[in-house]
């Protein structure tokens, strides 16, 4: 299928394409990299009047780190999330999951900003972001304001951004010399959304662990970030059965629901193995046959 009619927007300062998504309303869509968009329309499940285009703003991209926070522009591309020296020192856990996002193609085109405004519950980038309870920056017209992870990823595609809004950058906290990352993702097929994910951060002081964040995704209406969880295991021994343990308890905490092909219960088994082997590579440990 072929989109319906549009009229196509590109406009040359952010102050522009706010006034137009302010005149235009819900009958206006934002487009970036239009990996999700795109096919969207074509399937006409999404029929703006209106695409505004932001790649004429490159204001909205790049990466600078600012005292313990890593400040990265909504039209940042995955490709350039997965490879970029600045990212992989201070946010190794955000270049991981960048890297998994996809196909080539798809990162050299899709952008965080897109992501994040998307909210697939599957996707990689929403997860990264409530993982690490990163903040989303949104300017809207004569207005700016930041919203915390938590509170901007609201349901299924569906997000705390009004209709005359858009995600310029996203504020992530720099992670520490000594904080282990690990990233899990399984699919179908390479480049599909996933059916599970989880991503782990955490430090190892002395054999134990005292820091530990967890996400989960794919199994819910948005990604979920286990603090719970983590909290009851901050001093506990970082050895095979701690992390065991630690996976157990991740699956118990989640509510998958039965969808077509794939049960409940399958996808809290895939959450308990991506969980362990996670939070292993996120120890600097190598848990066998899991």
């Amino acid at each position: 299928m072929k989109p319906s009619v549009f009229s196509y927007h590109r406009p040359h300062s952010l102050d522009d394409a706010l006034a137009l998504l302010a005149e235009h309303g819900f009958d206006a869509k934002v487009i970036a990299g239009g990996q999700s968009l795109g096919p969207m329309m074509n399937m006409r499940f999404a029929q703006p009047a209106h695409l505004v285009d932001l790649n004429a703003l490159p204001q909205l991209a790049g990466i600078e780190r600012t005292g313990s926070t890593l400040r990265i522009g909504a039209l940042t591309r995955h490709h350039e999330l997965a490879t970029s020296p600045l990212v992989r020192d201070t946010c190794p856990l955000l270049a991981l999951a960048a890297a998994t996002v996809g196909h080539y193609a798809i990162r050299q085109r899709g952008t965080l900003g897109g992501s994040l405004a998307n909210a697939d519950p599957a996707a990689q980038l929403p997860l990264i972001v409530r993982t690490l309870d990163a903040r989303i920056e949104v300017a809207g017209p004569g207005r700016t304001r930041e919203i915390a992870a938590a509170d901007f990823l609201l349901a299924a595609m569906t997000t705390a951004l009004e209709a005359d809004e858009i995600v310029t950058a996203v504020r992530f906290p720099c992670a520490r010399p000594d904080e282990g990352h690990g990233f899990e993702i399984f699919s179908r097929r390479h480049g599909d959304f996933a059916i599970a994910a989880c991503a782990v951060s955490a430090i190892v002081d002395a054999g134990r662990f005292t820091h530990l964040r967890i996400g989960v995704g794919g199994v819910g209406d948005v990604p979920v970030s286990l603090d719970d969880v983590a909290a009851n295991f901050i001093g506990a021994t970082a050895d095979d059965a701690t992390i065991a343990f630690v996976a157990e308890r991740v699956a118990a905490a989640i509510d998958p629901h039965d969808q077509p092909g794939i049960s409940a219960a399958y996808r809290r088994e895939l959450v308990h193995a991506l969980s362990a082997r996670a939070l292993a590579r996120a120890s600097r440990y190598t848990l066998q046959d899991i």
